[in-house]
């Protein structure tokens, strides 16, 4: 085993941090950023189909890309799954499937039977989630009537009322208020006959059940009565506030577009967005929608053509992705004076956001925060803001511009802490679990409270920008982690897998503000994460650790969740221990040639379970701030100098 000064003498960490470096530097994209593709999963993909179909603009020679893309993420097993590795998801094996037909394949190939088989196995079309049904409802091959109400007169409901659009998500409400609009039309777009799908019925669709699942709460049994009543009303022929709550969500609608022609900057309420506009009479060449449809294309678009494949990004993460590879360069001895930081840092300031949005119902700062995507003025996060401050303010940058950047963003993030002192992502105190008990919420997750590992990346700025205890927030903050903190030890992870990345964002933040690392809580949380590390020196966590807590901390080693551990303890005063030794050991060994390192699994989280991702630059710049961070405490235990780059 190498020792902490064997390793200080060695140039195999020198030249994994370079290689790196190197690498990151040339990726780097000439107006400054950086950005890596989100990989989800083959239902963006498979959507993106039935949209060209249901605007009209399919085309044979995108069908036919799409079509070996899909067969080219087909397991063995005739299955698709959500995520790398994971079971066969039956709603994803059915869209892939619909998709597959529609472009003409044979339903009688090999695989296309095995994945039939499998779908008739888990109770056919009938057991698919409501968003699968909606899009099979406008193909025509699924009724409307089993589609749960949602009728457009919930835009009409005052912001005081329990149940209002502003008490979902942002990007719930950015999807159910366009879907209102397309459940009023119920339209259908009806496929040729050979491209219907009978087959995968497992009573025939002339036997279909079209009651809505019931859910096991109080609160589901009310919304099913509800939807009974709703559809009581939804025969009213003549209804004049049904035609004054369409014209408002059209409204709504188009206030809410962006300048890349997205809404929300994600897939979900874009496609239903240019559906809603189609049935209320918009043609494609109308301004708003040849703008909505450009934006999945060009060099910024979420589209990606790579080779004889098209495939479909369901968000972007330019400005996430930034932010944390100026850390990680920064951390690898980088100059903040560099001039790919200072480029990137300028590109950052340029698209700091002054303008209005949605999270101004319940709060009403100054506008100042960032996007995950290009373009997003309607909806900055906190966790981006962050962390693109913590970027800024390591980077030496026009002193005027970037103090006006920081004192902005710290306004509004301060402003957006919810009333039990953490934070969510986009909106104050949006925390109505009941919501999650609708009938048409069986997918995703419809609200946005407050999580552990966004709280502690903004009480990591709060640190590093010199608050301690004693200032109200950051008590409120701090308060806040640690009724939080789970009976293990681990900090729960809401936007990435799982108790390693809220464990890893927590422990460093609590350094940052100078608490105590060898309090009792904060031992209990590393010895929780040396009891996780694997035995070829790793870490790694699976995605099921979100329902089965026997893989909490536990599963293959990867690249991320090896950074986010060593980042962890490294924060806690663990840089000599053997744990951290083997870790730093693990990343130097599985490094390639080019400095990047080869992470297939998911590791970061849209909806736990149900909507995983893969960021493909977290493989290689939280690997990158853990070496750095590591190399640095070499330099204070031994005199180790490291080179200039």
């Amino acid at each position: 085993m190498i020792t902490t000064m064997e390793i200080s003498r060695n140039t195999d960490l020198d030249q994994a941090i370079d290689r790196t470096v190197r690498y990151l530097l040339s990726i780097q994209h000439d107006e400054g950023y950086w950005w890596g593709e989100l990989e989800s999963n083959v239902t963006i993909t498979s959507e993106h189909l039935f949209l060209t179909h249901i605007l009209g603009i399919g085309t044979s020679e995108e069908w036919r890309k799409i079509a070996n893309y899909l067969r080219q993420q087909q397991r063995e097993d005739g299955t698709w799954a959500i995520y790398y590795d994971g079971p066969g998801d039956l709603s994803t094996t059915v869209e892939a499937y619909t998709a597959l037909k529609m472009v003409g394949t044979d339903s009688e190939e090999p695989f296309m039977k095995k994945a039939r088989d499998f779908i008739l196995s888990k109770g056919g079309v009938e057991e698919a989630r409501i968003f699968t049904k909606i899009w099979l409802a406008m193909l025509g091959e699924w009724p409307w009537e089993g589609i749960p109400i949602l009728p457009p007169e919930i835009v009409l409901f005052p912001r005081w009322f329990p149940f209002n659009i502003y008490e979902f998500s942002s990007w719930a409400r950015g999807t159910i208020v366009p879907l209102t609009i397309i459940q009023a039309f119920r339209p259908v777009f009806p496929i040729p006959a050979w491209a219907r799908i009978p087959e995968l019925f497992k009573d025939g669709p002339e036997r279909v059940d079209l009651s809505l699942p019931r859910k096991d709460s109080t609160w589901g049994s009310i919304f099913l009565q509800i939807d009974r009543v709703l559809r009581i009303y939804d025969k009213i022929s003549i209804n004049p506030l049904r035609r004054l709550a369409i014209k408002m969500a059209e409204q709504w609608i188009l206030a809410r577009q962006e300048a890349d022609g997205s809404w929300g900057g994600i897939q979900p309420p874009w496609v239903y967005s240019l559906i809603a506009l189609k049935c209320l009479g918009y043609t494609i060449d109308h301004p708003v929608m040849k703008k909505g449809i450009a934006g999945f294309y060009g060099p910024k678009g979420f589209g990606i053509e790579e080779g004889d494949t098209f495939r479909l990004q369901s968000c972007i993460s330019p400005g996430w992705d930034t932010g944390l590879a100026m850390i990680g360069l920064l951390d690898a001895g980088l100059p903040g004076d560099h001039p790919a930081l200072v480029k990137a840092g300028e590109w950052l300031i340029h698209n700091q956001i002054f303008s209005g949005g949605d999270w101004q119902v319940k709060c009403k700062a100054r506008p100042g925060g960032w996007a995950f995507e290009f373009e997003n003025a309607n909806y900055p996060d906190t966790d981006d803001t962050a962390v693109v401050m913590i970027a800024i303010m390591r980077t030496d940058l026009d002193g005027d511009k970037k103090q006006q950047a920081l004192q902005r963003g710290l306004e509004w993030l301060l402003a957006m802490q919810s009333s039990n002192g953490g934070w969510g992502a986009f909106d104050v105190d949006n925390c109505k679990a009941f919501l999650r008990e609708i009938p048409f919420a069986d997918f995703g997750e419809m609200i946005d409270p407050p999580s552990v590992d966004v709280t502690a990346h903004i009480v990591e700025l709060l640190g590093k920008m010199g608050y301690r205890r004693g200032w109200r927030p950051l008590d409120r903050a701090l308060d806040y982690l640690r009724r939080e903190q789970e009976e293990d030890g681990a900090w729960y992870g809401r936007w990435g897998v799982n108790t390693i990345y809220g464990t890893g964002c927590v422990l460093p933040a609590l350094e940052a503000i100078e608490e105590d690392m060898r309090a009792p809580y904060i031992r209990k949380a590393v010895e929780w994460l040396l009891s996780r590390q694997n035995e070829d020196g790793g870490w790694g966590e699976r995605i099921e650790s979100y329902r089965d807590p026997s893989w909490r901390g536990r599963g293959p080693s990867t690249a991320s969740q090896t950074g986010w551990a060593l980042l962890a303890l490294i924060a806690a005063g663990e840089r000599e221990s053997k744990a951290v030794r083997r870790g730093v050991e693990y990343l130097i060994q599985t490094q390639r040639e080019d400095g990047s390192w080869d992470e297939p699994y998911f590791t970061g989280t849209g909806f736990p379970l149900d909507f995983m991702i893969n960021y493909h630059l977290y493989r290689n710049y939280f690997p990158l701030m853990a070496l750095g961070r590591y190399r640095q405490g070499l330099h204070h235990v031994t005199g180790y100098i490291f080179g200039s780059m």
